[in-house]
């Protein structure tokens, strides 16, 4: 007997041992495809059939699953419950139960009822799985990933759990770790659509454009209909610069599933809408659901703002801007309390800074980091832009890689007596920070790091990497806060979706601004975004010098830079330099007054 047939027969025992006698009976039957004379197999399927045939009540369990299947709850609900009256010690009834009330809820008696077919069974993946994806569904993603670890333990070719330990490591920012769990459910189960759109998703995230446009291709190999993964390839594809292609998948992907609001939304972002265009009434039809999520609502009000900005209907476009705007304020829990205790922690924090750290203290210090900070929609992608078309320099985008290194150190410092953050702590951070470039397996010395929000970490940047170089972008404020309030950010930035919330979080970027220049006088170069639009060539020469890079006329070429760009201003950097972006707000002078009021003093 070959050792892949008695793997077959051991894991049917197990399963039929546990209740789960149809796939028992599956995999009994492929055993005799491969071996038809195979004996056990013989045996074990025919004791299964008289079991079934003798026993009227196996019958009644297979007609509940049997409703399951077809999602008619009630019936199954009440097939199980007479069959716990008469056996109140079988596990698969709970777990069939439980899984009836994880829809129909409520969702304690769920989670008691997979509870209780555990304590029936200790070894029952299944209800260890299925328990997790009740807690997960309540966002108690902790207890959800000990359970899916459970079911690992018990069968660790269960790609379903491995797929929603993924999704529990990418809410919380564990990326390589996502990426391990995603890898092994398409191991697994290398048809499983959705994982290979999950691995795609995180590769994404980890700016990895190329292995992410490959797991969505790879999803739409096996599901060509499959519309998340077509959305998703469209958002690659924008990536990329590749806007007919982004339309074509944002339409197919609108085609599979009509009310994907995602989809009509990032499509909605990169077309110029025309008075008769059929997307129009597709998204006024859809909105005027009156069961409409808070989600939906919030994708087609911004798609709707871009549809009625497009045809200069300035009434409707701020009604739906701002009703966007205010559904993702609701939906990021976002509060200006939380921004201002941040910006009052780091500057007391600061207030006696920590020894610098000398440069010969990582051995990795070969690779020079370029900081590009200010306010989002400021420039700093432009800049980027310009800097990594440098031979000497590859851009990395935004990372988050400053941010999940200096946050707990920050955190423990301000919940401390201590005035002064330790050495060893910003000896740390450096380590970190220059190890987790080295992940990014560039061959080029020096790197960009271009998240703009990093402008509230720069004493801590030019504390542990005092040879990094720091460019500031400034731009008009007002003109930089309507690009905020007028753009959706799928992460993040919370104070960008209220006109008061942002020109109060604009106050803190200016005075945490004046705060870093004064304690590291001439170690942060302001560029100004007017000044560069008119005067290229001038100011990338300047810009370079600080730097510390030869000249490069790939420079001014900018635009011919084919990297992957995932910020919102991915297309405008692809054409030539622009003139005029910052004179955009003045004719929306009277819907934005209370934003230009709140600025007066920028």
């Amino acid at each position: 007997m070959s050792l892949k047939i008695e793997r077959y027969l051991s894991r049917a025992n197990k399963l039929s041992k546990k209740g789960e006698l149809e796939k028992a009976k599956e995999i009994y039957s492929s055993v005799l495809k491969i071996s038809p004379d195979n004996k056990v197999a013989k045996k074990q399927l025919l004791s299964l059939e008289q079991n079934h045939a003798s026993n009227p009540e196996k019958a009644q369990l297979e007609e509940a699953m049997r409703l399951y299947k077809l999602g008619q709850l009630d019936e199954a609900l009440n097939a199980v419950n007479e069959l716990i009256q008469n056996h109140p010690s079988e596990p698969i009834l709970f777990n069939i139960r439980g899984a009836c009330y994880s829809v129909l809820g409520p969702t304690d008696h769920a989670i008691e009822d997979f509870k209780k077919a555990i304590s029936l069974n200790q070894s029952y993946a299944e209800a260890h799985y299925n328990l997790g994806v009740v807690f997960q569904k309540i966002d108690q993603n902790d207890n959800a990933y000990d359970c899916y670890e459970n079911a690992l333990k018990l069968n660790h070719a269960y790609p379903q759990a491995h797929n929603n330990i993924g999704m529990i490591s990418l809410k919380k920012r564990e990326l390589n770790s996502a990426v391990k769990s995603f890898e092994w459910a398409v191991a697994y189960n290398p048809n499983y659509v959705e994982a290979h759109n999950n691995l795609g998703a995180v590769f994404q995230e980890l700016m990895l454009f190329e292995k992410a446009k490959e797991q969505y291709e790879k999803a739409l190999s096996i599901n060509p209909r499959f519309a998340q993964a077509l959305n998703n390839l469209g958002a690659t594809c924008e990536i990329f610069g590749l806007k007919d292609q982004a339309v074509e998948n944002y339409n197919n992907a609108i085609n599979e599933d009509p009310g994907y609001s995602e989809a009509h939304r990032n499509l909605s972002a990169i077309k110029k809408f025309k008075k008769n265009d059929p997307q129009i009434h597709q998204l006024e039809s859809l909105y005027s659901n009156i069961n409409l999520t808070k989600p939906d609502k919030k994708n087609l009000s911004f798609a709707l703002a871009k549809v009625y900005e497009d045809l200069g209907e300035n009434e409707k476009f701020f009604k739906f801007l701002n009703e966007g705007n205010n559904l993702r304020k609701q939906e990021l829990n976002y509060t200006f309390a939380s921004s201002k205790n941040f910006h009052l922690s780091m500057l007391k924090a600061f207030k006696s800074p920590p020894k610098i750290i000398t440069q010969n203290t990582n051995n990795k210090s070969t690779i020079r980091p370029i900081f590009i900070v200010g306010m989002p929609r400021s420039g700093t992608t432009l800049v980027e832009q310009i800097i990594s078309s440098h031979h000497e320099v590859y851009g990395a985008g935004e990372l988050n890689n400053l941010k999940k290194f200096a946050t707990p150190i920050f955190l423990e410092h301000a919940n401390s007596n201590k005035k002064i953050i330790n050495e060893e702590d910003i000896l740390s951070l450096r380590n970190s920070y220059l190890d987790s470039l080295l992940e990014l397996n560039f061959q080029e010395k020096i790197v960009t790091d271009k998240m703009p929000i990093n402008f509230r970490l720069i004493g801590f940047i030019l504390s542990a990497i005092p040879e990094a170089k720091i460019i500031h972008v400034k731009r008009d404020a007002r003109a930089t806060c309507w690009s905020n309030y007028k753009h959706y950010f799928s992460s993040g930035n919370g104070f960008t979706f209220d006109m008061e919330d942002l020109y109060k979080f604009y106050g803190l970027y200016i005075e945490i601004m004046d705060f870093w220049h004064k304690l590291f006088p001439n170690k942060i170069y302001d560029l100004d975004y007017e000044k560069l639009t008119e005067n290229q060539k001038i100011e990338t020469e300047k810009l370079l010098k600080y730097c510390e890079l030869d000249w490069d006329k790939k420079c001014l070429e900018f635009h011919k830079n084919d990297r992957g760009i995932k910020t919102a201003s991915a297309s405008q950097v692809r054409q030539t330099m622009y003139q005029g972006s910052s004179e955009a707000w003045k004719q929306f002078k009277p819907y934005i007054k209370n934003l230009i009021d709140g600025l007066k003093s920028y």
